[in-house]
């Protein structure tokens, strides 16, 4: 069963995610031959104010 976790800055819509989680579902079949219901993704949504890149809070960018 592929357990796949996904961090994402907040702000995706739920359009984005439909489309996000069928790519993914699909090449987890496809490459991992998983069956389609046992790929579980879970997404973990991320502040802006909580993520730093090269020392510089993603929020203040």
């Amino acid at each position: 069963m592929p357990n796949i976790s996904v961090e994402l800055l907040s702000g995706r819509t739920m359009d984005q995610r439909r489309e996000f989680v069928t790519a993914v579902t699909e090449a987890a079949i496809s490459i991992l031959n998983a069956k389609r219901e046992a790929v579980r993704i879970v997404f973990t949504e991320i502040e802006k104010s909580d993520v730093a890149n090269g020392g510089t809070l993603v929020s203040d960018s």
